[in-house]
């Protein structure tokens, strides 16, 4: 694509409407799983159970929250899975990810929809709410706490709060990468970003953007 064709692009979509719309549901129900499950954690963050009108109602909203966040995130994983595969040009970028820090990213390879760090994160998530998942199921004292040994619930809500750690730490460095790359944030919020930040930041994915737009107009590709 030429630099003339480049200044006609006014903007480039990212999500659409329907991935904005789960993505949001997923972080509203993240905060409230993280809120119920640290007033659940330790006796000095109890007072968050009036968030949830109560101890009791807090102790049974928990696990049908976090439930629903795996089923919706599911939902979400599905869809950009294939987007957040390793290829060999991401092994490169981690050995290069200094330069990401540094704003020097013309030293680093051409990133597609999502750069190494994106993907790792991606990845930590799925691995925390699977665990999440098989780790709170012993601890479900309603339904299933009965069918496990004392020893393996224990187990069970140590490895939770472990992993809820490692989610919590995670989603953390989320933000704040949204926050620190300017134009991130409007991406999930108003669902497109600019030519310059899509060429700036992910390189591959604007070429395959914009040969997907010029062979839609019948346009060769340049």
């Amino acid at each position: 694509m030429s630099a003339r064709d480049l200044r006609r692009i006014d903007r480039i979509e990212r999500y659409s409407p329907g991935v904005r719309i789960v993505h949001w549901i997923v972080a509203v129900s993240f905060v409230l799983l993280a809120l119920s499950g640290l007033a659940l954690f330790h006796p000095a963050m109890f007072w968050l159970t009036n968030l949830f009108g109560g101890g009791p109602w807090t102790r049974i909203l928990h696990p049908f929250i976090g439930c629903f966040l795996v089923v919706v995130f599911a939902k979400l994983g599905a869809q950009f899975w294939r987007d957040n595969l390793m290829q060999q040009r991401d092994w490169e970028w981690l050995r290069k990810s200094g330069d990401e820090i540094r704003n020097r990213e013309e030293n680093l390879p051409e990133v597609g929809r999502y750069n190494a760090g994106q993907k790792l994160l991606f990845f930590t998530l799925v691995g925390c709410l699977v665990c999440l998942l098989l780790s709170g199921i012993p601890i479900w004292r309603a339904y299933f706490s009965a069918y496990f040994s004392v020893r393996l619930v224990r187990l069970g809500a140590l490895s939770h709060a472990f992993f809820a750690f490692v989610m919590i730490c995670a989603i953390i460095v989320h933000i704040y990468a949204a926050i620190w790359v300017k134009g991130s944030v409007r991406a999930m919020t108003r669902g497109w970003v600019t030519p310059g930040w899509a060429w700036k930041h992910h390189r591959a994915w604007f070429r395959d953007v914009t040969k997907a737009a010029a062979a839609l107009r019948g346009a060769p590709p340049k």
